[in-house]
Formats: structure tokens, C-alpha cells, sequence
């Protein structure tokens, strides 16, 4: 079976970290979000990838090249971003028979993968509480019969989490009419496939579609958490290590240093003297933290340092950025209600009680800077010393 994968759109959500990188290619524990994804689909059986590109689409082609574990990988370009369908519309040349359409940007239990591909139509589905924000499927007997943007009296708990296997003949269904939102969009292919075949529904376990920052903390609480303790780089003596930690070749861990994991230290970072580290964290490649310094459930991406004496609680620091000596970032607020963040301009609640401070590349703090619940500090973004930053720059 081909598989689609859609990592095109640029994740204005996402910003700043997406300002220079996709979003599907941000780091998720070991790998980049889109490999786990892509990885579940190889270990489900597909026997060709066809990525669907155009933002930043050098960074995909780099990383899955010609061949990714020994499947073989084509390029569709989406030159403009115009909604689910018009992507894959982008790789009907490249489509032959039966095909699946992945979201680059979720991420979805195998198992459940390996069921989707076992035969289509099918679509995978995953039960929440409130499904009036999502789109919804009407279902009757396991088979689906339809789909529902948004609905005020959804037809079931049932939603939509972008994966799926059309028939052969959807590939001349795709060009589909624009959308109210504006788009071209794949749920209007499916109402066609619906019309036309029986569409068995998939029940995914675990999924986390990953569109803002914080979600992109959640992915990494999930994928560090399934990682194997192993230590390949260099620990003190003096250093411990408690729980699922990772320690890759070429990193290195000083005297004092102590981390709590799951915690996975990649390759060329060095941590410590004196630091201490917790929870669900990412210190990426070439990544600096050191003497005195506490790092708490948190992604840093390659090349960032927060190099003395500095708290680091809920966040995501993009590449190369820089926090001054005595930087710290509060991650509560005093009425203990969620912190917001701004997306596409707007404040919207995280759902989090705790989150901290998300900076994009290049982003650097003056000495003793302290960073308010909820900053977003856009990519290159300096901050004075001394000063309290309440207010996203």
C-alpha cells in the first residue's frame, strides 16, 4: 500500500518554532515528530512513502531522503497550501491503486495503524468526551455514513484524527469544490467514498494531533516516556541518574548532575556541573546547560544553553537560543487558572497549569531576566538584563 504522508503547511500555530523549520520535523523525543508517525506506517506494511511538501520541504527531503528503511520515497509539492485534498491532489500522479493519507503532525498508536491498513476504506476514530470541536463521525454499525464539521449535536463521541485508506477510485475524486473555510478538503473525498463503499471505522488507543507548542510537550511527555534506559555517553561517577534516562554517544554528563527522567540527553549536549533535571525532557543535539541550573519537563532544541544558574519549567526553547546567567521562567500562575498563549494573535487557554516560556531560534535573554507564564519570544528576540518579561516579543 502507498502512503501520503501531509507535511506541507507551514504551522502558523506553531510559531516561533516553525518560523525557519516544519512543524512536522520538530523534535519528539529520538526523532522528528513525522518519523514516529512515518515509522508506524513502515512497521504497518506500506511498501512506498510519498510525502506531500512545499514549506521548508528541504528539511523533509534531507531527513527521509530516497529511501527510508528500506521503503522507497517520492516528492509531491503543494505549492500553495490550500487545504487536505489539494495536498494530496499534489501526489496523484504518483497514486496507483489503494492508498492511505497520514497527517504528518499527528501522532497515532501502531496498533492502530496496523489495523487501518488491514483493509480499506477505512478511517481511524478515537472517542473523546466533547466532540464539538472536531469533526465527527455518523456511524452505524461500525461503518460510517457520514461526517460532521463541528456539529452543536454531534452524532457520535467519534472523531475524525486524519488517517485514512481510500479505494483506488478516490484518486480521481480529489478535486473537490472549496470549502466555507476556504479550502479543498480530504472529508469531502471521504462523503464521496462514503456514498460509494462500505468505510470501516479504526479506533485508535492513543492520538495527539501536535498544532501548538504545548502539544508539542505532550508529544515529547508520550515518546520519551516509551524510551529505553541506555547510557552510551559520558557520566561522572558524581552524576545520577534516576528512572528512564537516556544518555547518547558523544554527550556528557558532569559531577552533580542529577536527572529524573524519562530524560533523553542526545548527542554533543553536556550538562552540569551542579544541574539538575526533570521530567518529560529533550536536550537536544550540542544542547549547554550548566553549573546550577534546573531544567523541568521541557524541550530544548540543538545548540540552545542555558548555561548558569537558571530555572527552565514547561517550555520549548527552539535552536540556538541563549538564556542569560540567572534567567527565570515562571511557568503558574498566582490565580492557578491555565496559562494562555498567543496563537495567530489571539490569547487562547493552554489547558495547562503549568507552561512556561516558548522562544524561538536565536532567541537570548539578558542576566537575571525573569520571563512571565505564557511569553512567547519570537525568533531572535533579546530581552535586558534584569528586566520582567510580561509580554510576548
Amino acid at each position: 500500500m502507498q502512503a501520503v504522508i501531509l507535511a506541507a503547511g507551514e504551522g502558523t500555530r506553531m510559531r516561533p518554532l516553525t518560523e525557519s523549520l516544519p512543524k512536522p520535523m520538530l523534535p519528539v523525543a529520538d526523532r522528528p515528530l513525522a518519523a514516529h508517525t512515518v515509522d508506524a506506517a513502515v512497521a504497518a506494511g506500506v511498501d512506498e512513502l510519498i510525502f506531500v511538501v512545499g514549506y521548508e520541504q528541504a528539511v523533509v527531503r534531507d531527513h527521509f531522503g530516497d529511501s527510508y528503511r528500506g521503503v522507497p520515497v517520492s516528492y509531491a509539492v503543494q505549492e500553495e497550501q490550500l487545504g487536505t485534498a489539494h495536498a494530496v491532489q499534489a501526489a496523484e500522479d504518483h497514486l496507483d491503486g489503494e492508498f492511505a493519507v497520514l497527517n504528518g503532525d499527528d501522532l497515532y498508536d501502531p496498533a492502530a495503524l496496523s489495523d487501518l491498513f488491514s483493509g480499506g476504506p477505512a478511517v481511524g476514530t478515537y472517542e473523546v468526551s466533547d466532540p464539538t470541536p472536531y469533526g465527527v463521525f455518523a456511524v452505524e454499525d461500525g461503518t460510517v455514513t457520514g461526517i460532521v464539521e463541528k456539529p452543536a449535536d454531534p452524532p457520535s463521541n467519534l472523531i475524525n484524527v486524519g488517517a485514512y485508506v481510500f479505494p483506488a477510485e478516490a484518486r480521481a475524486w480529489l478535486d473537490v469544490p472549496m470549502s466555507e473555510r476556504g479550502e479543498h478538503e480530504i472529508t469531502d473525498v471521504l462523503e464521496r467514498v462514503v456514498d460509494e463503499f462500505a468505510v470501516r471505522t479504526v479506533g485508535v488507543d492513543r492520538w495527539l494531533g501536535v498544532g501548538r507548542p504545548w502539544e508539542l510537550l505532550e508529544a515529547n511527555e508520550w515518546k520519551l516516556d516509551e524510551l529505553d534506559p541506555a547510557v552510551r555517553g559520558d557520566v561522572s561517577d558524581d552524576a545520577e541518574l534516576r528512572g528512564p534516562v537516556v544518555v547518547e554517544a558523544g554527550a556528557t554528563v558532569e559531577p552533580g548532575v542529577v536527572i529524573e527522567g524519562p530524560a533523553l540527553i542526545r548527542s554533543g549536549a553536556d550538562v552540569g556541573p551542579n544541574a539538575y533535571v526533570r521530567g518529560a525532557t529533550l536536550l537536544g543535539e550540542d544542547v549547554h546547560v550548566g553549573n546550577g541550573v534546573e531544567i523541568k519537563n521541557s524541550v530544548l532544541m540543538r545548540g540552545t544553553n542555558v548555561p548558569h544558574l537558571s530555572y527552565v519549567g514547561d517550555s520549548v526553547l527552539g535552536r540556538d537560543v541563549n538564556f542569560g546567567a540567572g534567567t527565570q521562567v515562571a511557568n503558574l500562575r498566582h490565580d492557578d487558572r491555565p496559562v494562555e498563549f498567543t496563537v495567530k494573535g489571539e490569547r487562547v487557554s493552554t489547558g495547562r497549569r503549568k507552561f512556561g516560556v516558548v522562544a524561538g531560534d536565536g532567541a537570548k535573554t539578558g542576566i537575571n531576566s525573569s520571563v512571565y507564564p505564557g511569553v512567547k519570544l519570537s525568533a531572535g528576540a533579546t530581552t535586558k538584563p534584569g528586566e520582567a518579561v510580561d509580554r510576548d516579543r
